[in-house]
This record gives structure tokens, C-alpha cells and sequence, in this order.
């Protein structure tokens, strides 16, 4: 399957992408397929069923107002985050909820709500079903969806038709620079000469034009550096009783008055950044999936880090480029661990996120430094291969401890692995390739309690009253 660059990009909002912003989005394709079947006047009721990670994690990963709001009519990269909780909120104290926006039904979050720890459905450990009764309680429409990983959802029919069609080659987007594998996508642009940012760029281009794909690079761009901006200004404690303490403004002062000369400068001013972006999300602000929420901080920490300090930040339209280069060679590499492996935390653990985000700020970071794009690939590699078989173990299912904290070394080793990249010629023992598939391997070797379900190692020895 070919993707999109918006596919690997999505702004979405806080705390999660595969627990939030991904059941919100289930929750609005449900209410347009109520639409679509004439159904949604007779609505007195809906049930929502939430299974495997997304139930043991889901009260930590604000799961539970994704999907109330996701039903009065919200989609992520839309949604204003405060004001929905205020109206999620109502919802929960009246018993009402607002669907689509239109009209009234009946709300209990005892019964319409429910976490179902202990079950896990077998396409994938993030699932949910949904049901919408009339008042006389006939079933009017039901399915079923999972949420794969960076906000992106599949029903259960699709699910199993895409794995089909990736098993036998139907079904795929038509692309001009179609690659399966990092070699393929060496090879096509040894032979047509052209970088690996030019190869998504004339994909994407085929999708929508060549103007509306710059500026919704340059909008995702905004969207990232805009959190940036809030985390680093934004003081307090964080949501969800762990009593966290917003830390990026500290750090980014320290920093700052920090000397020019002083060797840590570099190193103290990227963790700020990555560590102000995942404070917003875990506040549950306005992020972008880069490629999931709770890896929203490597790539813009160290984008930001080079526009700012190693870039020509004076030049609007050097700037631009810099950031389209940058976003469309990370995306690049993302695609690949979508194809070949997964994004899901649920079923990679943390290298799937942490990692992948790693590798992907590497490439970015070797394609604006002048890479060739064999050292792109090298810079890529060595960023996961340095986070194989982490794993994701949130205390009380928060995405703060240790998720904020692993974007700042996502960040920095990010940046060390382009350096050592680009020091050298790019030829190297392990492939890109190789590591995307010993990352899948290690990932279904996982116990199921390291992979998004709070059951095991820091959330189950950290006790925390």
C-alpha cells in the first residue's frame, strides 16, 4: 500500500494518537455512516465497546473523551480541545449527549461506555464496536474498528481487506515512485537520480497538486512548532494525577542563559523543545502525530533545533524549504515502517513510536544537511537500531512517565545518528530494511503487558499513591 504523507502527518490533539485521536475519528465515521444510511434521526441510543489496550490504557489516554466526543460530531484535526472537554463533561453529568451536533439522545457512561480490560479482539489489540439503538431498543447499525496506529482507523472489513491486498498485490494506490522497501526506494532513485524527498514529493503530487501539498506541509509545520511554542511557555502541573510538572520552560530558560561556548548548550536546548511538545500533548493540546502522539516531540525538537540555530532562519522561503525537504524525507521513512512493521504501540511497544520517530528526524535531519540519500538510509537505521525492543509501559496509563522524557532522547539520538551518517559514506552491515524487519519480529515477541497496557514493567514497579 502506498501512502500519503498526511497519512504519517496528522494533526489531531492530545494525549494520544492510536487511543484518542484514532477512536474520535471511529466515533465521526460511525455518525457518517448513520448519515449515509438515513438512520441517524431514529437514534435514541449508542453503545460503545472498548477492547484490549484500548480499555487498559483508555482512562489515561483520554480514550473515553475521545469517543464521547467523537460522537457529538468532533474530528481531531479539527476540534477545540477545551471546549470540547466542557461539553464532554456536560454529557457525563446530564446524561445527555449531543449527537453529531443535532439533537439530543440518552447518555450513561455505566453502560454506553464501556472498558472491557480483559477482552481482546483478534485483528488487533486497539478495537472497538459501536451500536446505535432506535427507542425501542432495535438494533439500527453496528461495526467494528481498530486503531492501527497514528490516528489511523480501519473498520473490521477493511482491516482484513487491506492485509489481504497487501498479500497479494491488489489494491494499491497508484504511484509513480512506488516502493515496498527501503532498497527499492534506493534503487528507483539511483535510476531516476533524484532524492528520496523528491520521490514523496512526486507521489504526493499525485493525490492533490503541487501547491496544496506545500502548504499543507508548511500547515503541518505550523501546527508543530505552534505546540512547541505553547509547551515552552506553559507553566503548571499536568493532568491525571500524577502531579507532573511542566519542566520545559525551566529547561528552556536554564538553557538560554546558558554560554554560547558551553558544550551542553545544543544538547539541553533540543530536550526543551521535545519535551515542551509532549507536555502539550499530555495536557491533551493540539499536536501533530510525527508519527504518533506520543512521539509528537522528536521530529519538531529537532526541525526546530536546525532552522533556528544552524539554519538561515532570516530567509522565509530558505526556511520553507529546509521544513519540505525535512518532513517529506521523514515521512518517507515512516511510510516504510507503516508498510513493513507498524506504528502501534500496542503492537511494537515504544520502539514503534519512540523508535520510528527516532528514525525518522535522523533522515530528515541527514536530507537537510546534504546526505546522499544512501546516508539518509544509514541515518535511519542507526536511529532504530539504538531503540530496539523498547518497550511501552506508562504509569497509570498517562502518556508522561517516561513518554515525555523519551522524546528528549528520541531527539538526541536522532541527531547523532545523522551526524554519524553523514560523517561517513553510507555504506553500512545492517540495512534499513533489516532493522524495519527485526523491529516487527521483536515487537510480536513482546509480552503483551509492555505494549500499551500499563501491566508491566515501570507501571507495575513504580508504586505511585
Amino acid at each position: 500500500m502506498n501512502y500519503s504523507i498526511f497519512e504519517v502527518f496528522r494533526i489531531g490533539v492530545g494525549p494520544s494518537s492510536s487511543h484518542t485521536v484514532g477512536p474520535m475519528s471511529a466515533a465521526a465515521t460511525f455518525l457518517a455512516d448513520l448519515g449515509r444510511l438515513g438512520l441517524m434521526d431514529r437514534v435514541a441510543r449508542v453503545v460503545v465497546r472498548l477492547y484490549g489496550s484500548l480499555a487498559l490504557t483508555g482512562r489515561g489516554h483520554a480514550t473515553d473523551f475521545a469517543v464521547v466526543a467523537g460522537l457529538m460530531g468532533e474530528h481531531p484535526d479539527e476540534v477545540d480541545p477545551d471546549l470540547a472537554r466542557v461539553c464532554v463533561e456536560d454529557a457525563r453529568r446530564d446524561h445527555r449527549l449531543r449527537l453529531a451536533g443535532r439533537r439530543d439522545i440518552s447518555f450513561d457512561p455505566a453502560t454506553d461506555l464501556m472498558m472491557l480490560k480483559s477482552e481482546f479482539l483478534p485483528e488487533h489489540p486497539n478495537g472497538m464496536t459501536v451500536e446505535a439503538f432506535d427507542g425501542a431498543g432495535t438494533l439500527l447499525h453496528a461495526d467494528t474498528y481498530f486503531s492501527i496506529g497514528g490516528g489511523a482507523v480501519m473498520d473490521r472489513a477493511t482491516l482484513i481487506a487491506s492485509r489481504t491486498a497487501c498479500g497479494n498485490g491488489h489494491g494499491q494506490r497508484s504511484a509513480p515512485c512506488s516502493f515496498d522497501h527501503a532498497s527499492d526506494l534506493l534503487k528507483l532513485c539511483r535510476e531516476r537520480n533524484i532524492s528520496i524527498a523528491d520521490a514523496i514529493w512526486q507521489n504526493e503530487i499525485t493525490y492533490q497538486d503541487a501547491a496544496a501539498t506545500r502548504a499543507r506541509l508548511l500547515k503541518v509545520w505550523h501546527v508543530m512548532r505552534a505546540s512547541l511554542e505553547r509547551g515552552l511557555e506553559t507553566e503548571g502541573t499536568l493532568p491525571g494525577g500524577l502531579n507532573v510538572k511542566r519542566r520545559a520552560p525551566s529547561l528552556y530558560r536554564q538553557a538560554l542563559k546558558s554560554s554560547l561556548t558551553d558544550d551542553f548548550r545544543a544538547m539541553d536546548l533540543v530536550s526543551a523543545f521535545a519535551i515542551a511538545v509532549n507536555e502539550e500533548n499530555a495536557a491533551g493540546g493540539r499536536v501533530v502525530t510525527a508519527p504518533t502522539n506520543g512521539s509528537a516531540g522528536v521530529i519538531p525538537a529537532v526541525l526546530n533545533y536546525y532552522i533556528r540555530y544552524c539554519g538561515d532562519e532570516r530567509d522565509p522561503d530558505a526556511q520553507d524549504e529546509t521544513v519540505i525537504r525535512f518532513l517529506l524525507t521523514a515521512a518517507g521513512i515512516g511510510m516504510l515502517y507503516k508498510k513493513n512493521a507498524s506504528i502501534s504501540a500496542a503492537e511494537m511497544g515504544c520502539q514503534g513510536e519512540i523508535g520510528v520517530s527516532c528514525s525518522m528526524a535522523a533522515a530528515g535531519l541527514a536530507a537537510v544537511m546534504g546526505a546522499t540519500n544512501e546516508q539518509i538510509e544509514n541515518a535511519a537505521e542507526i536511529g532504530m537500531e539504538h531503540n530496539l525492543g523498547m518497550t511501552c509501559d506508562p504509569i497509570r496509563g498517562l502518556v508522561q512517565v517516561p513518554c515525555i522524557e523519551r522524546n528528549s532522547m528520541g531527539a538526541l539520538k536522532a541527531i547523532n545518528a545523522a551526524r554519524l551518517a553523514v560523517m561517513d559514506d553510507g555504506s553500512h552491515l545492517v540495512s534499513l530494511d533489516s532493522v524495519i524487519e527485526t523491529m516487527r519480529q521483536t515487537g510480536h515477541d513482546l509480552a503483551t503487558k509492555y505494549k500499551e497496557t500499563s501491566l508491566g514493567g515501570l507501571a507495575a514497579t513504580v508504586v505511585y499513591c
